[in-house]
């Protein structure tokens, strides 16, 4: 089994910026890509932005390229989400997921999830 646990969320104005972890325990060997996912109320769960835990290629959702940057420490066992330029849409739960496929995906086809963590950016 993989543990995932997010930490980092909270409430931020427009415009400011967070960084959101994951750290990973467990069969991290189990591991090839990661992902952090996002959830509004009354909205499904949407991609967010992707890595390859061994490569470290990236993938990112449309709303969020040029403002949020996906990293992993694979030493640590952290994933991160920097996050800059935040607006009032990116408020959400961002839950961390991992899968054991090399291949990042956007949709919610992943192995294993964090609790989330709640972000909200206020006006």
């Amino acid at each position: 089994q993989v543990q995932l646990v997010e930490s980092g969320g909270g409430l931020v104005q427009a415009g400011g910026s967070l960084r959101l972890s994951c750290r990973v325990s467990g069969r991290t060997f189990d591991i090839y890509a990661m992902g952090w996912f996002r959830q509004a109320p009354g909205k499904e769960r949407e991609f967010v932005a992707g890595i390859s835990w061994l490569s470290g290629t990236t993938q990112y959702d449309d709303s969020v390229k040029g403002r949020f940057t996906i990293s992993r420490d694979n030493g640590k066992n952290i994933l991160t989400l920097h996050m800059n330029s935040l607006k009032v849409e990116d408020t959400a739960v961002y839950y961390c997921a991992a899968r054991r496929s090399n291949i990042i995906v956007t949709t919610t086809q992943y192995d294993y999830w964090g609790q989330g963590t709640q972000v909200t950016v206020s006006t």
